[in-house]
């Protein structure tokens, strides 16, 4: 049962806004036709710039961007980093045993889920007010700053009532998952294609732009792959296919149990465990909580009292044209380098990024076991409830957890090490997308790959559709 914590959220749940579950089977077609409503509605808003300061107000954020699906000074300032934070707090104080909870109970989950709302309101509020009082947005009348406070507001519950109707059954996957995607996607195009102002030696933004006006001007090929300025080279997109190709490798890897059905003999198939168990919703945890040390890091220290104080330079400080570049604190060993002549220039940088990305990435691993119901007790029990049985093993859960205790921890923390370590090597070659927006996409477009045979098989063999939980 729920601990006394969360049952303090079960009065607020009434007034929370909610996406009530359909009561209904909803058809393939519908849930592609909302889930397609809730991306399109997301990409209008990350276009729409909020009232009083346009698109080119608010804080850089460069790379992390990506991982919040945000776009500067719109709507989606704030993007998915208040829900993911809130759930990420949760997950850890529910993990940690801090507070007491049985997610496999439904009143327990409940209880959860109207947490995790109040959690994303209130962080909602608490990052707009950081920005606001932070001066992120430049001096604003009292009038202005309270209209941009309710804008993001309003855009993070929006935001979170999209994700909330596409879990619950209305659209397909996750509406997080959906928005990352759609940024990385963004990101990748415009790296590969950008058309803009020209940058360094006259050339336009995009790779392959760069590289065609390159050869055509007759310099060496190197330029195209080496670009100053920080800007996407060919490196970058031959990276980005490379890590396409390992990642989609890696989740094809695993370990398969056979087991039978009790009852039925001729019944017999194989319990898949990934490599990459639990997916990247580690990786997703870590770069959000990198993300928010680089935000409250910088607001800090462009306060007045933040510039000279001792303990906001450990936390960070910056420097470069807009005073958006990290160059010491935490804040810069949690940002990557994101070429190879930065790496060389400060390999203990590469170096601890690449180490503090790993280590929180295996704990965020270790923790999702537990409070995403996958370890191997609650997987057990799965089994057992369903009438399955390893052969040649007794059926009772306590033999199944002994043998899934072989396995599932040993995946677990491989699996977050290789992916952590991929999202922190890749991008120090500069990645289109960045090293954790490539890994996550590639993990995303592999689940809607999933849900969509599922939800074809589903939809033509209703008698599958049951047993598939569709």
């Amino acid at each position: 049962m729920a601990g006394r914590f969360l049952s303090l959220f079960g009065p607020l749940s009434r007034f929370l806004p909610e996406v009530s579950a359909p009561t209904r089977k909803v058809s393939f077609n519908e849930k592609l036709f909302w889930t397609a409503m809730a991306l399109i509605l997301y990409l209008v808003m990350s276009e729409i710039p909020l009232y009083g300061i346009g698109a080119e107000g608010g804080l850089q954020l460069e790379y992390l961007r990506v991982i919040f699906a945000s776009n500067r000074g719109t709507l989606m300032e704030l993007g998915i980093g208040p829900i993911v934070t809130g759930g990420l707090i949760l997950q850890l104080l529910i993990g940690s045993g801090i507070i007491g909870a049985d997610l496999g109970n439904s009143e327990d989950r409940a209880l959860f889920t109207a947490a995790n709302k109040v959690f994303t309101i209130v962080l909602t509020g608490v990052q707009a007010t950081a920005y606001l009082i932070g001066g992120v947005y430049g001096p604003l009348n009292i009038i202005t700053t309270i209209i941009i406070f309710i804008q993001l507001l309003f855009a993070g519950v929006v935001l979170m009532l999209l994700d909330e109707m596409i879990q619950k059954g209305w659209g397909m996957g996750s509406g997080i998952s959906l928005f990352i995607l759609a940024g990385v996607a963004q990101n990748i195009m415009w790296d590969s294609f950008g058309i803009g102002p020209a940058v360094e030696g006259g050339k336009q933004y995009g790779a392959f732009l760069a590289l065609g006006q390159t050869i055509l001007g007759g310099e060496p090929l190197v330029n195209a792959f080496f670009r100053e300025g920080n800007y996407p080279g060919m490196l970058g997109l031959i990276t980005t296919v490379i890590v396409f190709i390992i990642v989609i490798y890696m989740e094809g890897v695993r370990v398969e149990l056979p087991i039978s059905h009790a009852n039925y003999r001729g019944f017999r198939g194989k319990y898949p465990i990934k490599l990459l168990y639990v997916s990247n919703l580690p990786v997703i945890f870590a770069s959000a909580l990198f993300a928010n040390v680089y935000v409250f890091a910088q607001l800090l220290s462009n306060q007045p009292w933040g510039q000279n104080n001792f303990w906001v330079s450990l936390l960070g400080t910056f420097g470069g044209e807009e005073g958006t570049t990290p160059t010491g604190g935490l804040a810069y060993y949690v940002t990557a380098p994101r070429t190879i002549a930065q790496v060389i220039a400060d390999p203990v940088r590469a170096f601890a990024f690449a180490g503090i990305m790993v280590t929180f990435a295996i704990v965020f691993s270790i923790t999702w076991l537990e409070v995403g119901g996958l370890g191997p007790s609650t997987v057990a029990k799965q089994l057992v409830d369903s009438g399955m049985q390893i052969p040649g093993f007794r059926r009772s859960g306590r033999s199944i957890e002994l043998i899934l205790k072989r396995y599932i921890p040993v995946v677990t923390i491989l699996g977050g090490a290789i992916i952590g370590l991929i999202a922190a090597v890749s991008e120090f070659f500069g990645v289109f997308g960045t090293g954790t927006g490539i890994l996550l996409a590639v993990g995303i477009l592999y689940q809607y790959y999933q849900i969509l045979v599922q939800e074809q098989v589903a939809e033509m063999y209703p008698a599958f559709g049951r047993v598939l939980g569709g």
